[in-house]
């Protein structure tokens, strides 16, 4: 990694976004308003420039828009740069409140938002193909090698001939065992102790070093050698000891800290940008849907079958917190509802439950568990206590799933993993699907599942009790 290039190319993308920021907002002032920026009666717009870049600034901040900005992943870049401007554009709500006595023009703020976000776009992918092809135009790659044919380096050489956005090039890798490997890896070009001499002799800058613990000392000798040649060392853990998959790492003072999971909801600005989401949806189904059926839906059930109209039942919830999540009634009034999951042609499910529970029509209450907090639109389903209690002792991670608020549909469901469980392999995809969501999570899949949830509601679900 050039790192004498990522400060300049971080401001580089800062100063750029202001400026496309401030352009935007000053040829939507001109649009609206073709007096001069500096007359009196133009203080109000002034103001809402600061409090605009303030509001920019805490979205890309919250984000981390501007972090790694040469080795991040493009998919994750653009996704960053989305967040910051969904935050960025939920400030017209902001400015309400700080400035009610003021009328501002919607014209302004409507084409200001749209000249910024397709500029940005625009810039962020012009910046991202330069990029990825950078090696041919303005920064040179450095040559590297790697220290150990292990399956951890074996990787990094892989990876790092798929990303020539990181600036390298691997000139081969030096393991003792280069006698029997030579023949099967043509990257294997010489023993360990041959090292230092080829970097020196081929203006190699840099080596990775993929030793495996058991071998410390060879990569001690090997930094303290490199150290006096002015030669840049990198160790390469093997974290595949420890976890199955990908690790994320932390630097808390001088300790780097590993973690064995990514959760995108873990950064703030996820989590506000799908709380609004979950509050602005759930109110429109209530006020739209739920107002005019819910009446409707009452008087059937109470025609149906005697009892209330709702049911509620505890749920584990965030933190395996239980909260009480409210259904249509679809089952006539039993004392073992907390125990004995619905199966196929129960019969305590009434007449109307049964086309209820069909068309997921049960689980419209749920947008008021949305509203107060304890549920989502999109998450792991809620299990009852008891289930919770019982499939914590057979799959090691069904507690992970509670790291997420429990949701009204989730990636589980749109995969067919829904209804009732009769078997723990079942109950392990659920929990599969549900984890990948939480290692997943993006607002652009919230709303895939969404459309997905609604497609099988028209379609018809086979698992559906």
């Amino acid at each position: 990694m050039t790192y004498k290039y990522v400060t300049l190319f971080k401001w580089i993308n800062v100063v750029t976004d202001y400026f496309l920021l401030n352009l935007s907002l000053y040829l939507s002032f001109m649009l609206v308003s073709p007096n001069s920026f500096w007359d009196s009666n133009s203080d109000i717009y002034r103001l809402v420039f600061l409090l605009l870049n303030l509001f920019w600034f805490y979205g890309s901040t919250l984000t981390n828009l501007y972090n790694n900005v040469l080795v991040r992943d493009a998919v994750a870049t653009l996704i960053a740069c989305l967040n910051a401007t969904l935050i960025f554009i939920g400030t017209p709500l902001a400015l309400s409140f700080v400035l009610p006595k003021y009328q501002l023009s919607l014209d302004f703020i409507f084409q200001a938002y749209i000249l910024f976000t397709f500029s940005l776009i625009v810039w962020k992918v012009a910046f991202l193909f330069v990029r990825k092809y950078r090696r041919k135009y303005w920064v040179a790659t450095e040559k590297v090698v790697i220290v150990g044919a292990t399956t951890v380096g074996l990787e990094l050489q892989k990876y790092i001939e798929a990303n020539p956005n990181l600036g390298y090039k691997v000139m081969g890798i030096f393991d003792d065992n280069y006698g029997q490997m030579r023949d099967s890896n043509q990257h294997v070009i010489g023993k360990i102790e041959d090292c230092v001499d080829y970097v020196l002799s081929n203006g190699v800058s840099g080596i990775f070093c993929a030793l495996p613990i058991h071998e410390f000392e060879k990569a001690k000798w090997l930094l303290q050698l490199a150290d006096k040649h002015m030669i840049r060392y990198r160790l390469v853990p093997d974290m595949k000891a420890y976890f199955d998959k990908n690790v994320l790492l932390d630097q808390y003072g001088d300790l780097p800290i590993l973690t064995n999971r990514r959760e995108p909801l873990e950064n703030k600005a996820n989590e506000i940008i799908k709380r609004a989401f979950d509050i602005s949806f759930s109110l429109l189904v209530i006020v739209l849907i739920l107002s005019w059926l819910m009446p409707l839906l009452a008087v059937i059930i109470k025609l149906d079958s005697k009892g209330p109209v709702l049911f509620r039942q505890l749920r584990s919830g965030r933190g395996n917190k239980p909260f009480y999540c409210y259904k249509f009634r679809s089952m006539r009034v039993n004392t073992i509802a907390d125990i004995q999951q619905a199966s196929k042609g129960d019969p305590r499910i009434t007449r109307i439950g049964a086309i209820l529970r069909k068309t997921s029509l049960d689980e419209l209450p749920q947008f008021f568990n949305v509203l107060k907090g304890e549920m989502s639109v999109v998450g792991p389903r809620p299990h009852m206590l008891k289930h919770t209690q019982d499939y914590s002792g057979l799959i090691n991670n069904f507690m992970v799933r509670h790291f997420l608020t429990p949701g009204i549909t989730g990636w589980a469901q749109v995969n067919g993993y829904r209804g009732e469980t009769k078997e723990t392999t079942a109950m392990t995809k659920r929990v599969d699907a549900d984890i990948w969501y939480l290692e997943n999570w993006t607002l652009l899949l919230d709303l895939k599942i969404i459309f997905l949830t609604i497609w099988h509601v028209f379609r018809g679900n086979i698992n559906a009790v």
